[in-house]
């Protein structure tokens, strides 16, 4: 039985929350009809508390106040659109109630959730129910009831998901909008998502990070909603820095301001910021009154109707799928990005190349479309990085063709793979003589730092070198010799026979060729080869067996 939350346990629950709603981006962009069917609900909640994981990433405070305030801190000034600011306030009010306390027992967490609450609904000026603001409320009423009976959190987070998930199914009766599209509220599902994974993070099992979930089984009918009647136009989004004005103005004022002009009016201060939000037709004017309270950063004005516009165009493009029609028994997409390496696999017969690679992840449709193209019976998806490999895989239901998903991981990975293909060879002979190969092929890469960072015990700094062994770090620092040497021994290049170092855009081929001198010398029996693969992200990939 679990009877107190610490600072490190705390921690871990906002960093599993993050996780999970990065997982859930897209399943709750395609639920998102209300305040407005613009589709973003997802990607502004996971915008917003993922700032609180980049702030908690190496926090080390040992009071509960300290990581809640952090957390709500980065919350507020990372907020973006309706649901990721009224998702800043619960975590505000919840960090008011952690003051001055080291851990948290039953009651008080379950204190602190109400106190969440109470801010989100003082802040939002016409709070509307059948939202996350009803699912919220109603979890943590549930919290306060058993924690007049129990001290076991797990009970107590077992009866707010059980409240909440019945006020989330019942969004739908209460919101007419949200009946109209067949869904439950968007922010209130992520709500349950967030208090789901601060549950299995508090039991141990915290929410890891994985390609973001495609499922479409509860997406709205954006069809269904009208442009007309989305009435007011721009999301208006900033931040007022108080610091730089004089006399402090009562954000109360603006506040009532901003009401005149539009709705879904959001705003919520602290001692050096105010946190706008707005739905209106004249951002101008929202942008205009907030000058007299002070300078104005993180500004953000987006379209509601032609986000909503794409969404319908979105709808149509999958309800008109194309499907190529087989033409011989075997297919290939690769996921791939850099003019020479798609080159590369084009070589080797692939017929469809989808792009992306590390830091830009195809969809589960981006793949889909590409194997709707591919004239074959059966098709072989090589996503050649552990994060699209989830993505990849989810096509295996969703397409008429039989789809053999291998789990290439890299680059490398995936060339070993294909030219281990065998044409006269079965599909699930092939699969696996692709699988051995590219088990057997080692893969490393160069890239740079962006930033100062501590990671797996090495200190990295901004614009060092940085090189990866089978995409974990071998060795980072200011000179390529040294890196690319240690790079060397932990993918045992002296033991290899053939390498293929690609070299990315960006790079000359003077700097090129000091890299295949470099191969040469940690291997002198090997064949090296140097191809200019085109690559963004990485200035080398190579490639050893």
């Amino acid at each position: 039985m679990k009877e107190r939350i610490t600072a490190a346990d705390f921690r871990q629950m906002i960093l599993s929350a993050a996780a999970a709603i990065e997982n859930n981006r897209q399943v709750l962009n395609e639920m998102n009809v209300f305040p407005v069917p613009d589709g973003d609900t997802g990607i502004n909640m996971s915008m917003t508390i993922n700032a609180a994981d980049k702030a908690l990433a190496s926090f080390s405070g040992d009071q509960i106040s300290a990581v809640a305030d952090a957390a709500a801190s980065a919350l507020l000034r990372g907020a973006r659109g309706n649901s990721g600011v009224i998702l800043s306030l619960l975590f505000r009010g919840f960090s008011k109630a952690c003051a001055g306390k080291a851990e948290l027992g039953a009651k008080e967490f379950a204190e602190a959730l109400k106190s969440g609450v109470d801010a989100a609904y003082r802040a939002v000026m016409k709070p509307a129910e059948g939202t996350i603001l009803t699912v919220s409320r109603c979890a943590a009423e549930a919290a306060l009831a058993s924690a007049e009976d129990t001290a076991d959190l797990e009970e107590i987070f077992s009866a707010a998901l059980a409240s909440a998930n019945i006020a989330l199914a019942d969004t739908m009766n209460v919101n007419p909008v949200l009946k109209k599209a067949g869904v439950v509220d968007a922010g209130g599902k992520g709500w349950v998502i967030v208090l789901e994974a601060m549950q299995a993070s508090l039991a141990g099992n915290p929410v890891e990070r994985v390609a973001p979930s495609e499922d479409t089984s509860e997406a709205a009918v954006f069809g269904e909603i009208e442009n007309e009647e989305i009435l007011f136009a721009y999301c208006t989004e900033y931040i007022i820095n108080m610091s730089a004005a004089g006399k402090k103005k009562d954000p109360k004022l603006l506040r009532a301001f901003l009401e005149t002009i539009g709705d879904c009016v959001v705003v919520v201060d602290d001692e050096e910021i105010i946190k706008v939000h707005v739905h209106t037709n004249n951002p101008d004017k929202a942008l205009g009154e907030a000058l007299t309270y002070g300078e104005l950063v993180n500004i953000k004005i987006e379209n509601m109707r032609e986000q909503h516009t794409q969404k319908v165009v979105d709808e149509q493009k999958k309800a008109e799928r194309v499907i190529a029609a087989p033409e011989k028994p075997y297919g290939f997409v690769v996921v791939a990005a850099g003019s020479g390496i798609c080159g590369a696999f084009s070589d080797l017969g692939v017929d469809e190349i989808v792009e992306g690679g590390q830091t830009m992840n195809p969809s589960t449709e981006d793949i889909l479309s590409a194997i709707d193209k591919t004239p074959a019976e059966t098709v072989f998806v090589l996503p050649n990085n552990k994060n699209i490999i989830m993505a990849a895989q989810q096509t295996v239901e969703l397409s008429e063709k039989r789809i053999i998903v291998l789990e290439t991981k890299t680059i490398p990975q995936g060339v070993s793979a294909m030219l281990a293909f065998d044409p006269d060879s079965d599909a699930d002979t092939n699969a696996q003589a692709m699988t051995d190969a590219a088990a057997n092929v080692a893969s490393g890469s160069v890239t740079y730092a962006a930033r100062d960072s501590e990671f797996d015990g090495h200190s990295i700094k901004k614009g060092e070198y940085l090189a990866l062994s089978e995409g974990k770090l071998s060795q980072s620092g200011p000179e390529l010799a040294a890196v690319v040497a240690t790079l060397s021994a932990d993918m045992k290049l002296s033991e290899r026979e053939f390498i293929t170092v690609f070299y990315g855009e960006g790079v000359t081929e003077e700097d090129a060729a000091v890299m295949e001198e470099l191969c040469k010398a940690a291997a002198p029996d090997a064949e090296v080869m140097l191809l200019d693969g085109g690559q963004p992200v990485y200035y080398y990939i190579i490639s050893a067996e």
